[in-house]
């Protein structure tokens, strides 16, 4: 009867590895179809410890560094959808005693928004942790990038291209990963953002525009529409620029600017927008104009007010205190 009951034994112990075997396949199945609406972000090398993108004239490569991080989702259709295009919002930043408070402020309505992907670009040579900390707690896919101005342009006299080097470095990015589909926005972190533009911008099919509010002295940046059809431009400083308009007043669709494999942000302090618009190789006709015909304000520049930097005056009397812990988180 021995051999009877080893081959007992032998038979149950089979049945359990193959049931382990089909929990497993089933276990993977269900991770997989979890994650199918995060790969839309296709080709996308993600991690904790960094991304390194290839070389670009644009930027000090030496000086630059790539992180790229998509958090899990409590739910996965919390972020991502299958109908709509992904929204690339690309934000440079610097340190400044408002740069946390404006982060934050942006931070907490980009995360509201679905299929979006938030790619902060920092002035600096080094990545600010506190940066870093604002950003990953927002709990939304994002990626750092660290892109200072170059030297150059530092210690010319005059205005600085500020946030070029930034904008420039988020471009290279996308390229560097293949990412051909969705849609451009650059969205400073001093701006004030409608949710509704974010429907807009992912309705651009190759450049879209829309007015911006709070800004020049005339109070707006805007296509001028007539027909349903961009006829001109109102802006405070048309500056002999044939596109005067706002940073924020436009979205490109990526696999129209994958046609211009090249393309960057001109170092040009004032003459940015139209330098990149220019070099998309459009004209008025090309230009979509969204937020019902550009008749809906969306976005406003406006700029929270100027911060002295703070005297830290605390003393011996405040360590082993929080105010020390503190004073580290302000400018």
């Amino acid at each position: 009867m021995n051999w009877l009951r080893v081959a007992k034994a032998r038979y149950v112990t089979r049945k359990s590895f193959i049931l382990f075997l089909l929990f497993t396949v089933c276990s993977l199945s269900v991770l997989i179809g979890q994650s199918s609406k995060i790969r839309q972000l296709k080709n996308l090398v993600v991690n904790r410890r960094g991304l390194k993108a290839a070389p670009t004239a644009d930027v000090d490569q030496e000086n630059t560094q790539y992180y790229a991080y998509i958090p899990v989702p409590r739910k996965t259709e919390e972020f991502f959808d299958d109908l709509s295009p992904t929204v690339y919002v690309i934000t440079p930043t610097f340190r400044r005693p408002e740069q946390i408070p404006e982060l934050t402020r942006l931070g907490q309505t980009l995360r509201q928004v679905k299929n979006l992907h938030w790619i902060v670009a920092e002035d600096a040579q080094v990545l600010t942790p506190v940066v870093r900390t604002t950003v990953e707690k927002m709990g939304i896919p994002y990626t750092l990038l660290v892109a200072p101005m170059p030297d150059e342009y530092i210690s010319k006299p005059g205005h600085k291209p500020r946030g070029v080097s930034n904008r420039n470095a988020a471009l290279q990015w996308l390229r560097s990963n293949n990412i051909t589909e969705g849609v451009i926005y650059f969205a400073d972190d001093d701006n004030s953002y409608d949710l509704e533009l974010f429907e807009e911008i992912r309705k651009v099919k190759k450049v879209g525009m829309w007015p911006v509010g709070l800004v020049t002295k005339f109070g707006l940046s805007s296509p001028v529409v007539k027909n349903g059809k961009i006829v001109g431009f109102y802006d405070g400083w048309i500056g002999n620029r044939k596109f005067p308009v706002d940073m924020a007043s436009f979205g490109v669709n990526l696999s129209y600017l994958s046609k211009f494999p090249n393309i960057s942000m001109p170092f040009s302090p004032g003459y940015e927008e139209t330098g990149f618009l220019r070099a998309l190789n459009i004209t008025k006709d090309d230009i979509e104009p969204l937020a019902e015909n550009c008749t809906k304000i969306l976005v406003w520049h406006t700029q929270t007010k100027k911060s002295k930097p703070a005297e830290k005056a605390a003393g011996a009397k405040h360590n082993n205190t929080n105010i020390p812990f503190l004073l580290d988180q302000i400018l």
